[in-house]
């Protein structure tokens, strides 16, 4: 029988790739998610219980009905912009929500966690790249909220063995090369599907956020990671829990950082379609610069990109929005490649 891991939020876009991954690499997903962000016909590598990270008796139901043996936790609400203007919704979720599914899991006797953490824990850091070891200063509730999970983590891991490791993410971005999943949102706010809804017509405007930032060219800078990427680390990092490997934090990016002119212009490459350049004022909580120091991942996983760079990114990502957001703008040409 295939080793059965409890996917929380994995109808979602991190989610749900890295239900392929784990289902590729030997396990069964059983994914748990309420649907309010997810998409049903994402779940298509194990099955689907649709419940709330909130209710701890049917977590617990679960893991013991499916003889869960490990759980990945993405199920978390994550607009930086939100955050900022309704933190009560991001506490309430993030952090009770995560502690009654911990309540849950305890409960079960399930023994490993591995957390979808975030750079944002670091705020706007003094030093680029950033480290695990950088202090963590987060600047907005969504920030702030994957921290106290962190602590959560590593409080329960001290007082009832759990054992645990946070990933800390930079910007996922990207979609499966089968065009199985992908991001698709109801109310899209990172930069490359925004960009490409907008060619595709289904974006009044397109907006470029901040151009007075303390960077090269005034756009702010990103540290970008494939999807694909992102899923084969947290198979890397569950293996390593489920193996006997010690708890822990680890950056999962490449190290190399873009500016969000470089990725429109990387846009405008692929789709053979010009972008208007309008800006805005730079949205709350956004820092200037976030770029991974990815050693440690390198060393204690054995994790290296392969699909990151900056044309494999938009081209999945083209591909994606071609397949599930068909062109409706009557007056832009699509190029099909």
């Amino acid at each position: 029988m295939q080793p059965r891991i409890l996917v929380t939020g994995g109808a979602g876009y991190i989610g749900s790739h890295t239900c392929k991954a784990l289902r590729r690499a030997g396990y069964e997903p059983v994914t748990l998610d309420n649907l309010s962000l997810g998409h049903r016909d994402f779940v298509r590598w194990g099955p689907l219980v649709v419940a709330d990270i909130a209710d701890s008796a049917t977590v617990t139901k679960v893991c013991r009905d499916h003889h869960v043996v490990a759980a990945i936790h993405f199920a978390a609400f994550a607009s930086v912009a939100e955050s900022t203007t309704d933190p009560a919704k991001y506490y309430a979720n993030n952090v009770v929500g995560t502690y009654h599914l911990l309540e849950g899991l305890r409960a079960a006797a399930v023994p490993a966690v591995l957390f979808s953490s975030s750079c944002a824990v670091y705020g706007s850091p003094s030093e680029q790249p950033i480290r695990e070891g950088t202090p963590t200063n987060p600047i907005n509730a969504y920030g702030a909220s994957k921290l106290m999970v962190e602590r959560m983590l590593a409080d329960y891991g001290d007082s009832y063995g759990l054992r645990w490791s946070a990933l800390r993410y930079f910007n996922a971005c990207g979609a499966d090369a089968d065009c199985e999943v992908g991001e698709l949102r109801e109310e899209e706010s990172h930069l490359i599907p925004r960009a490409l809804m907008w060619i595709q017509g289904h974006l009044e405007n397109f907006q470029i956020f901040g151009s007075n930032y303390p960077t090269p060219d005034g756009t702010a800078i990103r540290d970008y990671i494939h999807v694909t990427d992102l899923a084969e680390a947290h198979v890397l990092a569950l293996g390593a829990l489920l193996n006997g490997g010690p708890s822990g934090i680890f950056n999962i990016g490449t190290g190399n950082g873009y500016s969000v002119k470089e990725v429109v212009d990387e846009i405008e490459r692929t789709t053979g379609v010009k972008i208007p350049s309008a800006y805005a004022e730079r949205r709350p909580g956004d820092p200037p610069a976030l770029v991974a120091d990815p050693k440690r991942a390198a060393a204690g996983l054995g994790f290296s990109p392969q699909h990151s760079d900056l044309g494999t990114i938009i081209r999945t990502a083209w591909a994606w929005h071609k397949t599930a957001h068909p062109a409706r703008r009557s007056n832009t040409a699509i190029p099909n490649s």
